[in-house]
């Protein structure tokens, strides 16, 4: 979204700061598994009746790979999950999961034309995501960007790296980035 908001307007947005996202369309079969609850009709009886059940066996499976390596935050032991379960928030994931593959489709050949200060920051070991072929790519493809790879942190980086975010977020407001190098999680003291 952020990148979206950024091609459209690009006089609000003064620069970016992109956690562990997805970038360049991939063949993704969890893609196509998560998005069948969006489907009218058969899709409205899995979420008010499978999904749900299926969602509570897989919580601690699902908070494990995507925050892994690192171990779950103890303030996630307090999240809600029922409202994570709910069929509204089913069908709204759905749809953000088939919406995913064609969103980076469309969006893929404008990075090149983003002007502000883009700080890329990804968990090297994200589970879900291959940051070589994501976050690492598109700081190849956009000039003014810096790429910090965060070591034994996944897709969750923004929560387990927090402050390493928040120095993401204060090189960004500096209006440039501070670094042009493909990896630089060194330069993201915590």
């Amino acid at each position: 979204m952020a990148v979206a908001l950024a091609l459209k307007y690009e006089r609000m947005v003064k620069a970016l700061v992109l956690a562990s996202g997805y970038y360049y369309p991939t063949v993704r079969a969890d893609v196509v598994a998560l998005s069948g609850p969006a489907v009218p009709v058969l899709g409205d009886i899995v979420r008010h009746t499978v999904s749900p059940l299926l969602g509570r066996v897989m919580w601690p499976l699902l908070m494990r790979k995507i925050f892994g390596p690192a171990r779950v935050p103890e303030k996630f032991k307090g999240f809600p999950s029922e409202m994570a379960m709910r069929p509204s928030q089913i069908r709204a994931s759905a749809a953000e999961s088939a919406l995913m593959i064609p969103g980076a489709f469309a969006l893929r050949e404008g990075y090149g034309d983003l002007r502000m200060p883009v700080v890329i920051i990804a968990g090297e070991d994200d589970r879900l995501i291959d940051i070589d072929r994501q976050s690492a790519r598109l700081h190849r493809d956009v000039a003014q960007s810096t790429f910090h790879s965060v070591e034994a942190t996944g897709h969750m980086v923004h929560q387990t790296a927090t402050k390493r975010v928040m120095v993401a977020i204060d090189e960004a407001a500096a209006g440039k980035p501070q670094l042009r190098s493909k990896r630089s999680a060194d330069q993201l003291a915590a």
